[in-house]
Protein backbone atom coordinates (compact mmCIF):
# COMPACT_ATOMS: atom_id res chain seq x y z
CA UNK A 1 0.00 0.00 0.00
CA UNK A 2 1.43 3.37 -1.04
CA UNK A 3 1.44 6.58 0.97
CA UNK A 4 -1.67 8.72 1.22
CA UNK A 5 -0.61 12.26 0.38
CA UNK A 6 -3.13 15.09 0.65
CA UNK A 7 -2.36 18.50 -0.80
CA UNK A 8 -4.18 21.71 0.14
CA UNK A 9 -4.09 24.10 -2.82
CA UNK A 10 -3.11 23.67 -6.44
CA UNK A 11 -1.42 26.08 -8.90
CA UNK A 12 2.41 26.19 -8.90
CA UNK A 13 3.16 24.66 -5.51
CA UNK A 14 0.43 22.11 -4.95
CA UNK A 15 0.22 20.85 -8.53
CA UNK A 16 4.01 20.49 -8.74
CA UNK A 17 4.09 18.55 -5.46
CA UNK A 18 1.42 16.18 -6.69
CA UNK A 19 3.18 15.53 -9.99
CA UNK A 20 6.52 14.91 -8.26
CA UNK A 21 4.95 12.50 -5.79
CA UNK A 22 3.44 10.51 -8.62
CA UNK A 23 6.75 10.30 -10.46
CA UNK A 24 8.36 8.84 -7.33
CA UNK A 25 5.57 6.58 -6.21
CA UNK A 26 3.09 4.97 -8.58
CA UNK A 27 1.31 3.34 -5.65
CA UNK A 28 0.68 6.57 -3.71
CA UNK A 29 -2.85 7.89 -3.30
CA UNK A 30 -2.63 11.60 -4.07
CA UNK A 31 -5.50 14.05 -3.67
CA UNK A 32 -5.42 17.82 -4.27
CA UNK A 33 -8.05 20.00 -2.60
CA UNK A 34 -8.67 23.37 -4.24
CA UNK A 35 -11.40 25.69 -3.00
CA UNK A 36 -11.58 27.46 -6.35
CA UNK A 37 -12.92 26.00 -9.60
CA UNK A 38 -9.46 25.56 -11.19
CA UNK A 39 -6.68 23.39 -9.85
CA UNK A 40 -3.88 24.63 -12.11
CA UNK A 41 -3.71 27.91 -14.01
CA UNK A 42 -1.13 30.42 -15.25
CA UNK A 43 -1.26 32.87 -12.37
CA UNK A 44 1.36 35.21 -13.85
CA UNK A 45 -0.53 35.44 -17.16
CA UNK A 46 -3.79 36.72 -15.62
CA UNK A 47 -3.29 40.45 -16.42
CA UNK A 48 -2.75 39.69 -20.10
CA UNK A 49 -6.36 38.60 -20.49
CA UNK A 50 -7.45 42.21 -19.91
CA UNK A 51 -5.66 43.40 -23.06
CA UNK A 52 -6.52 40.44 -25.25
CA UNK A 53 -2.93 39.21 -25.46
CA UNK A 54 -4.46 36.09 -23.92
CA UNK A 55 -7.64 35.87 -25.96
CA UNK A 56 -9.70 33.42 -23.92
CA UNK A 57 -9.85 32.97 -20.16
CA UNK A 58 -10.00 29.22 -20.74
CA UNK A 59 -6.45 29.41 -22.11
CA UNK A 60 -5.26 30.42 -18.64
CA UNK A 61 -6.24 27.02 -17.28
CA UNK A 62 -3.30 24.63 -17.54
CA UNK A 63 -4.71 21.38 -16.19
CA UNK A 64 -8.22 20.15 -15.48
CA UNK A 65 -9.16 17.60 -12.80
CA UNK A 66 -9.98 15.16 -15.59
CA UNK A 67 -6.55 15.58 -17.16
CA UNK A 68 -4.85 15.17 -13.78
CA UNK A 69 -6.70 11.89 -13.35
CA UNK A 70 -6.03 10.55 -16.83
CA UNK A 71 -2.39 11.52 -17.13
CA UNK A 72 -1.16 11.16 -13.55
CA UNK A 73 -3.82 9.21 -11.66
CA UNK A 74 -4.11 12.16 -9.30
CA UNK A 75 -7.47 13.16 -7.90
CA UNK A 76 -8.07 16.91 -7.96
CA UNK A 77 -11.15 18.05 -6.08
CA UNK A 78 -12.04 21.60 -7.04
CA UNK A 79 -14.58 23.69 -5.13
CA UNK A 80 -13.56 21.74 -2.04
CA UNK A 81 -12.21 23.75 0.87
CA UNK A 82 -10.15 22.28 3.69
CA UNK A 83 -11.57 23.96 6.80
CA UNK A 84 -9.73 22.15 9.59
CA UNK A 85 -6.67 20.02 10.26
CA UNK A 86 -7.08 17.39 12.98
CA UNK A 87 -3.43 16.73 13.71
CA UNK A 88 -3.94 14.19 16.47
CA UNK A 89 -6.06 12.03 14.16
CA UNK A 90 -4.05 12.88 11.01
CA UNK A 91 -7.24 13.93 9.28
CA UNK A 92 -8.57 17.00 7.49
CA UNK A 93 -12.12 18.31 7.46
CA UNK A 94 -13.29 19.33 3.99
CA UNK A 95 -16.34 21.28 2.84
CA UNK A 96 -17.77 20.73 -0.64
CA UNK A 97 -18.61 24.30 -1.64
CA UNK A 98 -21.20 23.19 -4.20
CA UNK A 99 -23.22 20.91 -1.92
CA UNK A 100 -22.29 22.22 1.53
CA UNK A 101 -21.41 18.68 2.61
CA UNK A 102 -18.55 18.28 5.09
CA UNK A 103 -16.40 15.17 5.23
CA UNK A 104 -13.08 13.90 6.57
CA UNK A 105 -10.01 12.48 4.84
CA UNK A 106 -7.03 10.85 6.51
CA UNK A 107 -3.43 11.40 5.46
CA UNK A 108 0.03 9.97 5.88
CA UNK A 109 1.57 13.24 4.75
CA UNK A 110 -0.11 16.62 4.33
CA UNK A 111 1.21 19.37 2.04
CA UNK A 112 -0.07 22.92 2.62
CA UNK A 113 0.05 25.19 -0.43
CA UNK A 114 -2.77 27.65 0.26
CA UNK A 115 -1.05 30.63 -1.37
CA UNK A 116 -1.58 34.24 -0.40
CA UNK A 117 -4.61 36.48 -0.44
CA UNK A 118 -4.74 40.03 -1.83
CA UNK A 119 -4.51 42.76 0.77
CA UNK A 120 -7.68 44.84 0.95
CA UNK A 121 -7.29 47.43 3.73
CA UNK A 122 -10.45 47.90 5.76
CA UNK A 123 -9.22 51.43 6.46
CA UNK A 124 -10.18 52.46 2.91
CA UNK A 125 -13.77 53.66 2.99
CA UNK A 126 -15.94 52.02 0.31
CA UNK A 127 -13.57 49.15 -0.42
CA UNK A 128 -16.41 46.61 -0.18
CA UNK A 129 -18.31 47.98 -3.21
CA UNK A 130 -19.09 45.83 -6.26
CA UNK A 131 -16.87 47.85 -8.61
CA UNK A 132 -13.77 47.14 -6.45
CA UNK A 133 -11.81 44.07 -7.52
CA UNK A 134 -8.74 42.01 -6.65
CA UNK A 135 -6.68 39.72 -8.88
CA UNK A 136 -5.89 36.23 -7.62
CA UNK A 137 -7.29 33.66 -10.03
CA UNK A 138 -9.07 33.07 -13.33
CA UNK A 139 -12.46 33.79 -11.76
CA UNK A 140 -11.23 37.19 -10.56
CA UNK A 141 -9.76 38.29 -13.89
CA UNK A 142 -12.83 37.07 -15.81
CA UNK A 143 -15.11 38.96 -13.44
CA UNK A 144 -13.11 42.17 -13.98
CA UNK A 145 -13.21 41.93 -17.76
CA UNK A 146 -16.90 41.05 -17.82
CA UNK A 147 -17.72 44.01 -15.57
CA UNK A 148 -15.68 46.44 -17.66
CA UNK A 149 -17.18 45.22 -20.93
CA UNK A 150 -20.80 45.01 -19.76
CA UNK A 151 -20.77 48.45 -18.14
CA UNK A 152 -18.58 50.05 -20.84
CA UNK A 153 -16.12 51.24 -18.20
CA UNK A 154 -13.37 53.54 -19.48
CA UNK A 155 -11.92 55.14 -16.31
CA UNK A 156 -10.12 52.72 -13.99
CA UNK A 157 -7.89 53.18 -10.94
CA UNK A 158 -5.28 50.55 -10.10
CA UNK A 159 -4.10 50.73 -6.49
CA UNK A 160 -0.58 49.44 -5.97
CA UNK A 161 2.58 49.64 -8.05
CA UNK A 162 4.01 46.16 -7.61
CA UNK A 163 4.18 43.45 -10.28
CA UNK A 164 0.43 42.82 -10.47
CA UNK A 165 -0.48 46.51 -10.30
CA UNK A 166 1.91 47.52 -13.07
CA UNK A 167 0.95 44.59 -15.30
CA UNK A 168 -2.78 45.19 -14.79
CA UNK A 169 -2.37 48.91 -15.49
CA UNK A 170 -0.34 48.20 -18.63
CA UNK A 171 -2.84 45.73 -20.02
CA UNK A 172 -5.82 47.94 -19.27
CA UNK A 173 -4.07 50.76 -21.10
CA UNK A 174 -3.33 48.47 -24.05
CA UNK A 175 -7.08 47.78 -24.08
CA UNK A 176 -7.65 51.51 -24.57
CA UNK A 177 -8.79 52.35 -21.02
CA UNK A 178 -8.07 55.55 -19.12
CA UNK A 179 -5.89 54.26 -16.30
CA UNK A 180 -4.60 55.85 -13.11
CA UNK A 181 -1.94 53.93 -11.21
CA UNK A 182 -1.70 54.96 -7.55
CA UNK A 183 1.19 53.94 -5.28
CA UNK A 184 1.62 55.04 -1.66
CA UNK A 185 5.42 54.78 -1.87
CA UNK A 186 7.65 57.12 -3.87
CA UNK A 187 8.21 54.56 -6.63
CA UNK A 188 6.70 51.56 -8.36
CA UNK A 189 8.35 48.14 -8.24
CA UNK A 190 10.10 48.13 -4.87
CA UNK A 191 12.65 45.42 -5.83
CA UNK A 192 14.29 48.13 -7.95
CA UNK A 193 16.26 51.03 -6.55
CA UNK A 194 14.72 54.48 -6.76
CA UNK A 195 17.07 55.64 -9.51
CA UNK A 196 16.27 52.62 -11.69
CA UNK A 197 12.53 52.91 -11.04
CA UNK A 198 12.55 56.35 -12.67
CA UNK A 199 13.00 54.65 -16.04
CA UNK A 200 9.81 52.71 -15.40
CA UNK A 201 8.01 55.87 -14.31
CA UNK A 202 8.77 57.57 -17.60
CA UNK A 203 7.68 54.54 -19.62
CA UNK A 204 4.38 54.44 -17.73
CA UNK A 205 3.79 58.17 -18.27
CA UNK A 206 4.78 58.00 -21.93
CA UNK A 207 2.07 55.43 -22.57
CA UNK A 208 -0.69 57.58 -21.17
CA UNK A 209 -1.12 56.21 -17.65
CA UNK A 210 -1.73 58.79 -14.95
CA UNK A 211 0.93 57.78 -12.41
CA UNK A 212 0.46 59.07 -8.86
CA UNK A 213 3.18 58.33 -6.30
CA UNK A 214 3.59 59.15 -2.63
CA UNK A 215 -0.15 59.24 -2.14
CA UNK A 216 -2.65 56.79 -0.74
CA UNK A 217 -6.32 56.03 -1.35
CA UNK A 218 -8.56 56.84 1.62
CA UNK A 219 -12.02 56.58 0.06
CA UNK A 220 -13.63 54.88 -2.92
CA UNK A 221 -16.77 56.47 -4.36
CA UNK A 222 -19.02 55.17 -7.12
CA UNK A 223 -17.18 57.14 -9.82
CA UNK A 224 -13.96 58.34 -8.16
CA UNK A 225 -11.33 57.66 -5.54
CA UNK A 226 -10.14 60.15 -2.97
CA UNK A 227 -6.48 60.37 -1.96
CA UNK A 228 -4.78 61.34 1.27
CA UNK A 229 -3.52 64.51 -0.42
CA UNK A 230 -7.10 65.61 -1.12
CA UNK A 231 -6.94 64.81 -4.82
CA UNK A 232 -9.86 63.09 -6.53
CA UNK A 233 -9.33 60.67 -9.39
CA UNK A 234 -12.11 59.64 -11.78
CA UNK A 235 -12.63 55.88 -11.62
CA UNK A 236 -15.73 53.76 -12.26
CA UNK A 237 -13.78 50.59 -11.48
CA UNK A 238 -11.02 50.06 -8.93
CA UNK A 239 -8.53 47.20 -8.88
CA UNK A 240 -6.70 46.57 -5.61
CA UNK A 241 -3.14 45.38 -6.15
CA UNK A 242 -1.50 46.56 -2.92
CA UNK A 243 0.12 43.23 -2.24
CA UNK A 244 -0.60 39.82 -0.76
CA UNK A 245 -0.51 38.23 2.66
CA UNK A 246 0.05 34.51 3.29
CA UNK A 247 -2.99 32.33 3.88
CA UNK A 248 -2.16 31.00 7.32
CA UNK A 249 -5.56 30.67 9.02
CA UNK A 250 -5.76 26.91 8.54
CA UNK A 251 -2.20 26.37 9.77
CA UNK A 252 -2.59 28.75 12.68
CA UNK A 253 -5.81 27.14 13.88
CA UNK A 254 -4.09 23.74 13.73
CA UNK A 255 -1.36 24.97 16.05
CA UNK A 256 1.33 25.10 13.37
CA UNK A 257 4.06 27.63 14.06
CA UNK A 258 3.94 30.99 12.29
CA UNK A 259 7.22 32.77 11.57
CA UNK A 260 8.32 36.32 12.32
CA UNK A 261 7.26 37.57 8.88
CA UNK A 262 3.72 36.19 9.14
CA UNK A 263 4.31 33.15 6.94
CA UNK A 264 4.16 29.52 8.05
CA UNK A 265 7.45 28.55 9.68
CA UNK A 266 9.23 25.63 8.01
CA UNK A 267 12.62 23.97 8.26
CA UNK A 268 15.10 23.37 5.43
CA UNK A 269 12.94 20.49 4.17
CA UNK A 270 9.74 22.59 4.31
CA UNK A 271 8.46 20.67 7.30
CA UNK A 272 6.32 22.54 9.81
CA UNK A 273 6.53 21.82 13.52
CA UNK A 274 4.37 18.78 12.76
CA UNK A 275 6.55 15.98 11.30
CA UNK A 276 3.80 14.92 8.93
CA UNK A 277 2.84 18.34 7.59
CA UNK A 278 4.80 20.32 5.01
CA UNK A 279 4.15 23.85 3.75
CA UNK A 280 5.29 25.43 0.47
CA UNK A 281 4.70 28.41 -1.78
CA UNK A 282 3.44 31.92 -1.04
CA UNK A 283 2.20 30.97 2.43
CA UNK A 284 5.59 30.19 3.97
CA UNK A 285 8.51 32.06 5.42
CA UNK A 286 11.84 31.48 3.67
CA UNK A 287 15.51 32.27 4.26
CA UNK A 288 17.28 34.90 2.17
CA UNK A 289 20.80 33.70 1.48
CA UNK A 290 22.23 37.24 1.12
CA UNK A 291 20.52 39.23 3.88
CA UNK A 292 20.52 36.15 6.14
CA UNK A 293 17.05 37.10 7.27
CA UNK A 294 13.65 35.48 7.06
CA UNK A 295 11.43 36.80 4.30
CA UNK A 296 8.46 35.92 2.09
CA UNK A 297 8.72 35.41 -1.65
CA UNK A 298 5.61 35.08 -3.80
CA UNK A 299 7.17 33.66 -6.99
CA UNK A 300 6.27 30.57 -9.00
CA UNK A 301 9.83 29.30 -9.53
CA UNK A 302 10.72 29.03 -5.83
CA UNK A 303 7.30 27.48 -5.11
CA UNK A 304 7.97 24.70 -7.61
CA UNK A 305 11.42 24.03 -6.16
CA UNK A 306 9.95 23.90 -2.66
CA UNK A 307 7.32 21.42 -3.85
CA UNK A 308 9.95 19.11 -5.28
CA UNK A 309 12.12 19.37 -2.15
CA UNK A 310 9.21 18.61 0.19
CA UNK A 311 8.19 15.51 -1.76
CA UNK A 312 11.81 14.39 -2.07
CA UNK A 313 12.12 14.59 1.72
CA UNK A 314 9.07 12.37 2.12
CA UNK A 315 10.86 9.78 -0.02
CA UNK A 316 14.25 10.23 1.66
CA UNK A 317 15.88 11.94 -1.31
CA UNK A 318 18.37 14.57 -0.12
CA UNK A 319 18.37 18.10 -1.48
CA UNK A 320 20.30 21.30 -0.90
CA UNK A 321 18.43 24.33 0.42
CA UNK A 322 20.31 27.39 -0.81
CA UNK A 323 17.81 29.91 0.48
CA UNK A 324 16.27 32.45 -1.89
CA UNK A 325 17.63 35.53 -3.61
CA UNK A 326 14.49 36.77 -5.40
CA UNK A 327 14.95 36.92 -9.18
CA UNK A 328 12.18 38.48 -11.26
CA UNK A 329 11.41 40.18 -14.55
CA UNK A 330 8.58 42.37 -15.79
CA UNK A 331 7.59 43.90 -19.11
CA UNK A 332 6.41 47.50 -18.97
CA UNK A 333 5.17 48.43 -22.43
CA UNK A 334 8.27 48.67 -24.64
CA UNK A 335 10.91 48.00 -22.00
CA UNK A 336 11.90 45.03 -19.89
CA UNK A 337 13.09 45.21 -16.30
CA UNK A 338 14.74 42.42 -14.31
CA UNK A 339 16.43 42.18 -10.95
CA UNK A 340 17.99 39.70 -8.56
CA UNK A 341 19.46 39.66 -5.08
CA UNK A 342 19.73 42.76 -2.92
CA UNK A 343 19.11 46.37 -3.86
CA UNK A 344 20.52 49.35 -1.98
CA UNK A 345 17.70 49.46 0.56
CA UNK A 346 17.79 45.76 1.40
CA UNK A 347 21.59 45.80 1.58
CA UNK A 348 21.46 48.68 4.06
CA UNK A 349 18.71 46.98 6.07
CA UNK A 350 20.85 43.85 6.25
CA UNK A 351 23.83 45.87 7.47
CA UNK A 352 26.00 44.82 4.53
CA UNK A 353 28.64 47.35 3.43
CA UNK A 354 28.33 47.77 -0.32
CA UNK A 355 29.12 49.83 -3.36
CA UNK A 356 27.49 49.84 -6.76
CA UNK A 357 28.08 50.24 -10.47
CA UNK A 358 25.58 52.02 -12.71
CA UNK A 359 26.49 51.78 -16.37
CA UNK A 360 24.63 52.25 -19.63
CA UNK A 361 25.86 50.27 -22.61
CA UNK A 362 24.38 48.94 -25.83
CA UNK A 363 22.57 45.63 -25.49
CA UNK A 364 23.94 44.70 -28.92
CA UNK A 365 26.61 45.96 -31.26
CA UNK A 366 25.64 49.50 -32.23
CA UNK A 367 25.54 48.67 -35.95
CA UNK A 368 22.57 46.39 -35.37
CA UNK A 369 19.25 48.09 -36.16
CA UNK A 370 17.63 46.93 -32.91
CA UNK A 371 20.51 47.93 -30.64
CA UNK A 372 19.31 49.93 -27.62
CA UNK A 373 20.79 51.27 -24.38
CA UNK A 374 20.67 48.96 -21.38
CA UNK A 375 20.72 50.44 -17.90
CA UNK A 376 22.58 48.09 -15.61
CA UNK A 377 23.16 48.43 -11.88
CA UNK A 378 25.38 45.98 -10.00
CA UNK A 379 25.75 45.86 -6.20
CA UNK A 380 28.79 44.30 -4.58
CA UNK A 381 30.01 43.86 -1.04
CA UNK A 382 32.80 46.12 0.16
CA UNK A 383 35.65 45.24 0.55
CA UNK A 384 35.27 41.61 -0.62
CA UNK A 385 33.81 42.31 -4.06
CA UNK A 386 31.19 39.59 -3.51
CA UNK A 387 28.24 40.11 -5.85
CA UNK A 388 25.06 41.06 -4.01
CA UNK A 389 22.52 41.87 -6.69
CA UNK A 390 21.76 43.55 -9.98
CA UNK A 391 19.04 45.37 -11.91
CA UNK A 392 18.76 45.73 -15.67
CA UNK A 393 16.30 47.79 -17.71
CA UNK A 394 16.12 48.15 -21.47
CA UNK A 395 14.39 46.99 -24.64
CA UNK A 396 16.69 43.99 -25.05
CA UNK A 397 17.32 40.75 -23.18
CA UNK A 398 17.65 42.02 -19.63
CA UNK A 399 16.61 38.61 -18.28
CA UNK A 400 19.72 37.00 -19.77
CA UNK A 401 21.99 39.41 -17.91
CA UNK A 402 20.16 39.07 -14.62
CA UNK A 403 20.15 35.28 -14.93
CA UNK A 404 23.94 35.46 -15.21
CA UNK A 405 24.13 37.51 -12.00
CA UNK A 406 21.69 35.19 -10.20
CA UNK A 407 23.94 32.27 -11.11
CA UNK A 408 27.03 34.10 -9.90
CA UNK A 409 25.31 34.83 -6.58
CA UNK A 410 24.46 31.13 -6.17
CA UNK A 411 28.13 30.33 -6.74
CA UNK A 412 29.26 33.05 -4.28
CA UNK A 413 30.86 34.82 -7.23
CA UNK A 414 32.88 38.01 -7.00
CA UNK A 415 33.69 40.87 -9.35
CA UNK A 416 36.82 38.99 -10.38
CA UNK A 417 34.74 35.96 -11.32
CA UNK A 418 32.29 38.09 -13.27
CA UNK A 419 35.08 39.87 -15.09
CA UNK A 420 36.42 36.55 -16.38
CA UNK A 421 33.06 35.08 -17.31
CA UNK A 422 33.02 33.90 -20.92
CA UNK A 423 29.67 34.55 -22.57
CA UNK A 424 28.19 34.04 -26.01
CA UNK A 425 28.79 36.82 -28.52
CA UNK A 426 27.59 37.77 -31.96
CA UNK A 427 26.53 41.28 -33.02
CA UNK A 428 22.77 40.50 -33.15
CA UNK A 429 22.85 39.17 -29.59
CA UNK A 430 25.26 41.28 -27.55
CA UNK A 431 28.69 42.85 -27.45
CA UNK A 432 32.12 41.25 -27.22
CA UNK A 433 32.42 42.64 -23.72
CA UNK A 434 28.97 42.09 -22.36
CA UNK A 435 27.36 44.57 -19.99
CA UNK A 436 27.92 42.19 -17.07
CA UNK A 437 31.65 41.96 -17.82
CA UNK A 438 31.83 45.73 -18.20
CA UNK A 439 30.07 46.24 -14.88
CA UNK A 440 32.59 43.95 -13.19
CA UNK A 441 35.51 45.97 -14.58
CA UNK A 442 33.99 49.24 -13.37
CA UNK A 443 33.27 47.65 -10.00
CA UNK A 444 36.88 46.51 -9.64
CA UNK A 445 38.10 50.02 -10.38
CA UNK A 446 35.84 51.33 -7.63
CA UNK A 447 36.81 48.53 -5.25
CA UNK A 448 40.52 49.27 -5.68
CA UNK A 449 40.06 53.03 -5.43
CA UNK A 450 41.15 53.83 -8.98
CA UNK A 451 38.44 56.46 -9.28
CA UNK A 452 35.53 57.92 -7.33
CA UNK A 453 31.92 58.34 -8.37
CA UNK A 454 28.81 60.20 -7.31
CA UNK A 455 25.24 58.97 -7.95
CA UNK A 456 22.70 60.93 -9.97
CA UNK A 457 20.63 61.31 -6.79
CA UNK A 458 23.20 63.85 -5.54
CA UNK A 459 23.37 66.05 -8.63
CA UNK A 460 20.44 68.36 -7.88
CA UNK A 461 22.04 69.20 -4.53
CA UNK A 462 25.37 69.83 -6.26
CA UNK A 463 23.73 72.14 -8.80
CA UNK A 464 21.92 74.06 -6.08
CA UNK A 465 25.23 74.47 -4.21
CA UNK A 466 27.06 75.73 -7.31
CA UNK A 467 29.43 72.79 -7.53
CA UNK A 468 31.84 72.59 -10.45
CA UNK A 469 30.30 70.20 -12.97
CA UNK A 470 32.33 69.37 -16.05
CA UNK A 471 30.53 68.20 -19.20
CA UNK A 472 32.97 66.43 -21.53
CA UNK A 473 30.51 65.77 -24.37
CA UNK A 474 30.91 67.42 -27.72
CA UNK A 475 29.67 70.99 -28.14
CA UNK A 476 26.67 69.92 -30.23
CA UNK A 477 25.56 67.48 -27.53
CA UNK A 478 25.90 70.23 -24.91
CA UNK A 479 23.72 72.61 -26.94
CA UNK A 480 20.89 70.08 -27.21
CA UNK A 481 20.65 69.83 -23.41
CA UNK A 482 22.90 70.19 -20.37
CA UNK A 483 23.05 70.54 -16.61
CA UNK A 484 22.50 74.16 -15.65
CA UNK A 485 25.79 75.99 -15.02
CA UNK A 486 27.85 72.98 -16.17
CA UNK A 487 31.08 73.85 -17.96
CA UNK A 488 31.52 72.21 -21.35
CA UNK A 489 35.05 71.08 -22.21
CA UNK A 490 34.89 68.22 -24.75
CA UNK A 491 37.14 65.26 -24.01
CA UNK A 492 39.04 66.00 -27.20
CA UNK A 493 39.97 69.46 -25.83
CA UNK A 494 40.49 68.50 -22.20
CA UNK A 495 44.28 68.42 -22.08
CA UNK A 496 44.51 71.83 -23.75
CA UNK A 497 42.12 73.53 -21.32
CA UNK A 498 43.28 72.31 -17.94
CA UNK A 499 43.60 75.88 -16.68
CA UNK A 500 39.79 76.20 -16.81
CA UNK A 501 39.38 73.40 -14.26
CA UNK A 502 39.79 74.25 -10.56
CA UNK A 503 42.24 72.29 -8.45
CA UNK A 504 41.01 73.62 -5.09
CA UNK A 505 37.46 72.16 -5.17
CA UNK A 506 35.74 68.93 -6.20
CA UNK A 507 35.20 68.41 -9.91
CA UNK A 508 32.18 66.34 -11.02
CA UNK A 509 32.50 64.97 -14.54
CA UNK A 510 29.85 63.60 -16.87
CA UNK A 511 29.18 62.74 -20.49
CA UNK A 512 26.22 60.90 -22.02
CA UNK A 513 26.64 57.48 -20.38
CA UNK A 514 29.75 57.83 -18.14
CA UNK A 515 32.34 56.28 -20.46
CA UNK A 516 33.96 59.44 -21.81
CA UNK A 517 33.69 61.01 -18.39
CA UNK A 518 35.54 58.00 -16.94
CA UNK A 519 38.35 58.60 -19.46
CA UNK A 520 38.38 62.26 -18.41
CA UNK A 521 38.48 61.41 -14.70
CA UNK A 522 41.43 59.05 -15.16
CA UNK A 523 43.30 61.62 -17.25
CA UNK A 524 42.71 64.41 -14.74
CA UNK A 525 43.92 62.21 -11.90
CA UNK A 526 47.09 61.44 -13.83
CA UNK A 527 47.53 65.17 -14.43
CA UNK A 528 47.45 66.02 -10.75
CA UNK A 529 43.77 66.65 -9.99
CA UNK A 530 43.01 64.93 -6.69
CA UNK A 531 39.31 65.53 -6.09
CA UNK A 532 37.58 64.30 -9.24
CA UNK A 533 34.32 62.33 -9.42
CA UNK A 534 32.57 60.52 -12.24
CA UNK A 535 28.78 60.93 -12.29
CA UNK A 536 27.44 57.36 -12.44
CA UNK A 537 25.12 56.94 -15.41
CA UNK A 538 25.88 60.52 -16.51
CA UNK A 539 23.45 62.65 -18.50
CA UNK A 540 21.28 59.81 -19.76
CA UNK A 541 20.65 58.43 -16.26
CA UNK A 542 20.20 61.94 -14.86
CA UNK A 543 17.52 62.72 -17.46
CA UNK A 544 15.50 59.71 -16.35
CA UNK A 545 16.13 60.46 -12.68
CA UNK A 546 14.81 64.00 -12.89
CA UNK A 547 11.97 63.53 -15.37
CA UNK A 548 9.04 62.19 -13.33
CA UNK A 549 9.43 64.54 -10.38
CA UNK A 550 9.89 67.49 -12.73
CA UNK A 551 6.62 66.63 -14.48
CA UNK A 552 4.68 65.73 -11.36
CA UNK A 553 5.74 68.59 -9.07
CA UNK A 554 6.55 71.33 -11.55
CA UNK A 555 9.79 72.04 -9.66
CA UNK A 556 12.58 74.06 -11.20
CA UNK A 557 14.52 71.93 -13.63
CA UNK A 558 18.28 71.43 -13.39
CA UNK A 559 18.47 70.24 -17.01
CA UNK A 560 17.85 72.52 -19.99
CA UNK A 561 16.56 69.52 -21.98
CA UNK A 562 16.30 65.78 -21.33
CA UNK A 563 18.16 63.15 -23.32
CA UNK A 564 16.73 59.63 -23.46
CA UNK A 565 18.63 58.18 -26.41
Amino acid sequence: MGKRILIVGGVAGGASAAARARRLDEAAEIIIFERGPHVSFSNCSLPYYLSGIVENSADLILMSPEKFKKQFNIEARVNNEVIKIKRAEKKILVRDLETGEEYEESYDKLILSPGARPIVPASIEGVEQKHVFTVRNVVDISRIKDYLDFNKIEDIAVIGGGFIGVEVAENLRLAGKNVTLIEALDQVMSPFDYDMAQILHKEILDHGINLILNDAVVKINSASVELKSGKKVTARAVIMAIGVFPETDLAREAGLEIGETGGIKVDRNYLTNDRDIYAIGDAIEVYHRLSRKKTRLALAGPAQRQARAAIDHIYNIPHRNNGVIGSSVVKVFDINAACTGLNEKTARDAGIPYDFVYIITGDKVGLMPDSNPMHFKLLFEYPTGRILGAQAIGKGNVDKRIDVIATMILMDGSLEDLKELELCYAPPFGTARDVVNQAALVGLNLLHGRFKQVPVSKIRELVENDAFILDVREKGEYRTGHIKNAINIPLSELRDRLDEIPRDQPVYVHCRSAQRSYFAVMALQELGFENVYNIAGSYLALSYYEYYMDQYTGREKILTQYNFI
